[in-house]
């Protein structure tokens, strides 16, 4: 799987409540919650960001909450990978869960500027930036994991495996 997308950039320690505010937290659609996604920390993301950007940002994104929220939020905005120098635990499972792919590296995410272009390949677990050249590597996704994001997430995943028993099973 291969992303490319200009980068929206953060620091460190953007919490759940920055990626989606709680006062939206009654909200359950998926859209809903895009139109409000990091309006407190960047109002100008959720009308400028495009199908397929990428968050760069820096150490202990997600942390606060353990709301799955906001990482829909931030899929649902169209945002196709997180890259960071670290995630708070449940963000980061929360994540995978719901088929958003994010990458630990420190190196891409101190040398990545906003507006930088990245292409991302998941499978090597290379990120190429655009406007260096320069080749990150970090750790890719073992092959379950890739599995689960290239369904879209544990819910898909989980009914695509079902059926697919189902259909060898009759």
């Amino acid at each position: 799987m291969r992303i490319t997308g200009k980068v929206w950039k953060y620091g460190d320690n953007v919490d759940t409540d920055a990626i989606i505010p709680a006062r939206y937290l009654n909200m359950s659609g998926a859209a809903e919650l895009a139109c409000h996604c990091m309006e407190d920390i960047d109002p100008g993301f959720v009308t400028a960001v495009q199908p397929g950007d990428v968050i760069v940002a820096g150490e202990n994104f997600g942390c606060g909450s353990s709301r799955e929220h906001a990482p829909v939020a931030i899929k649902a905005a169209g945002v196709a990978c997180v890259v960071a120098k670290s995630y708070a635990r449940i963000f980061y499972r929360n994540a995978i869960n719901i088929g958003l792919p994010i990458l630990e590296c420190p190196d891409a995410a101190d040398e990545t500027e906003a507006g930088d272009v990245l292409t991302i390949d998941l499978a090597a677990g290379a990120i190429t930036n655009g406007r260096t050249g320069r080749t990150y590597r970090t750790s890719p996704f073992p092959p379950f994991i890739m599995a689960v994001i290239e369904a879209g997430g544990l819910v898909p995943y989980t009914r695509k495996r079902m059926s697919a028993r189902s259909a060898g099973a009759g």
